[in-house]
């Protein structure tokens, strides 16, 4: 099957090759979260890319905000230390991965300043190329609807380009995509007063599964091309 056979799925045949290649991939899940939406998204994001035969690392981006910023939040503060253990991604974590996985909430339209300090570490990673050819696919959260999920994933996927990565959107490949919100750049949830996913928690896992199976599709067609 060609790759771009593999890539727009004219095929649902997997051949032994494909197989192989798709135990192979390698995918990493990297999310910033305050109140812990976006975790969660994570989570099920590796979940459905470890079914999907990949190799998942699940990765937050360090925090920058004060010690004091975070303690005046309790929902701030108790997702903190819930995920205490999860480990910080680094340049080497990218390098490692075939396919990427951004889970981040809004602000103001545009990615939290956690994740702008990390990609300001990429520069390196970036000059030797080492972030290119890989596929790359982002989710987002916000407190109403049209809070500015699909800007901060349009202004992470910007970042994506410059480093030569391919990105693996969504789009309306699957029916799912509409039960959730039908944002084709990636999946978005609103996030209610309470800090819980205030949309169908079941569709949107869904959504989230034909997401991050799409991305490890593409990752593996990429490594492919690439052997």
């Amino acid at each position: 099957m060609s790759f771009l056979d593999r890539l727009f799925g004219k095929s649902t045949t997997t051949t032994k090759e494909e197989t192989v290649n798709m135990t192979k991939t390698k995918t990493a899940i990297v999310y910033y979260s305050s109140g812990g939406t976006n975790y969660q998204l994570a989570q099920w994001a590796a979940e459905a890319a470890e079914a999907a035969g990949s190799e998942v690392r699940l990765m937050k981006v360090a925090e920058t905000a004060p010690q004091a910023a975070i303690d005046s939040s309790p929902g701030w503060k108790a997702n903190a230390e819930a995920t205490k253990d999860v480990p910080v991604a680094t340049g080497e974590d990218l390098e490692w991965a075939d396919a990427i996985i951004f889970s981040v909430p809004t602000r103001f339209g545009n990615v939290p300043g956690q994740i702008q300090s990390f990609f300001d570490t990429l520069g390196g990673f970036w000059f030797q190329g080492k972030l290119a050819n890989k596929a790359v696919s982002a989710m987002s959260s916000a407190q109403n609807p049209h809070g500015g999920q699909e800007a901060t994933i349009l202004s992470l996927y910007t970042t994506m380009y410059h480093w030569g990565a391919v990105v693996a959107a969504p789009g309306y490949t699957d029916a799912v995509t509409f039960a959730a919100g039908g944002n084709p750049y990636g999946t978005s949830v609103t996030v209610g007063q309470d800090g819980k996913i205030a949309d169908d928690e079941g569709v949107i896992k869904a959504a989230v599964a034909h997401q991050a199976g799409r991305t490890v599709k593409v990752g593996a067609a990429l490594k492919s091309m690439n052997a």
